[in-house]
């Protein structure tokens, strides 16, 4: 299935194939979403057919909108696919643009609408083995901590948000 997302070329936002934009870097829009509980933050790994990036620890969910949807939407209908969650509030937190190679020549060239969510530990969970191969809550500075000493096992665009825009994803006081 061609999914066509929301991407600039030369300047104009343009419907383009979700792998022809990462293909050619092209700057595209994203939605992430980090799902809190205190000071833990529900974590996912990658699914191993994932075509970039299998394997791998990210944020709660991450995605691209698809062309014309809004970016809330498009996070409530990928935490619903990826990990079947539903009825969490969204709090937007900012919106930041990265750029980064994630493998085999693709590049993710993001300009993201970040959310967070709060809920409890024992949230209920339904992960698309499709999508999702294992969740995990982490504490926030046990995650920023290791995603520091042992950055590979972490998505390229977790370690950007960890590393540069924990201030502007992060409700005030949990950051230390």
């Amino acid at each position: 299935m061609t999914i066509a997302i929301p991407a600039w070329v030369d300047g104009v936002l343009t419907p383009v194939e979700k792998l022809e934009a990462h293909q050619k870097g092209l700057r595209h829009k994203a939605v992430s979403v980090f799902v809190l509980d205190g000071d833990a933050v529900l974590l996912q790994r990658r699914a191993a057919g994932k075509y970039h990036t299998p394997g791998l620890w990210a944020n709660t969910c991450c995605t691209h909108p698809h062309w014309g949807e809004a970016p809330e939407i498009c996070a409530r209908r990928r935490l619903f696919e990826e990990l079947g969650i539903e009825g969490l509030p969204l709090t937007h937190r900012d919106i930041v643009e990265y750029r980064a190679p994630v493998g085999d020549g693709l590049i993710e060239h993001e300009v993201v609408d970040l959310f967070t969510a709060d809920a409890p530990r024992d949230l209920s969970l339904a992960p698309d083995p499709a999508e999702v191969m294992e969740t995990a809550w982490m504490p926030l500075d046990d995650l920023r901590e290791d995603v520091a000493r042992n950055p590979a096992p972490y998505t390229p665009w977790l370690r950007i948000y960890l590393e540069d825009h924990a201030a502007r994803i992060f409700p005030a006081g949990l950051l230390t």
